[in-house]
């Protein structure tokens, strides 16, 4: 069975590090992500999620949101699975929805990624 708790990194070299998942599929961690909006150095913003309990058998589907408000007016949501293939190796497949402030109700249009 594939575990969310531990250090996960993905193909842009961004880090994540899930604290320990609680009986009630609760978590949370940080995102050291290497990919900014703005530009510049990477820094680690706070996430929280949940996780499917899976059925037996299964693999957990999870989800959470990271708040990138320590150098970005931007949240992202992702979603995703978690799997482990036969020789062991477990790897998170996930979609994500970043969406940044805009000013106005008439920019809302190319507010969302």
């Amino acid at each position: 069975q594939c575990q969310l708790s531990g250090l996960w990194r993905n193909e842009q070299d961004s880090l994540m590090e899930i604290s320990a998942v609680r009986d009630n599929g609760d978590f949370q961690g940080k995102y050291l992500t290497r990919v900014t909006l703005a530009g510049g150095c990477a820094r680690a913003s706070p996430l929280k999620g949940a996780q499917q309990q899976p059925g037996e058998g299964g693999w957990p589907a999870f989800a959470f949101t990271v708040r990138w408000d320590r150098f970005s007016n931007a949240t992202t949501a992702f979603v995703g699975q978690c799997f482990v293939d036969t020789g062991g190796k477990e790897t998170l497949t996930t979609m994500w929805l970043l969406r940044e402030a805009v000013g106005s109700l008439e920019e809302d249009w190319k507010a969302t990624r």
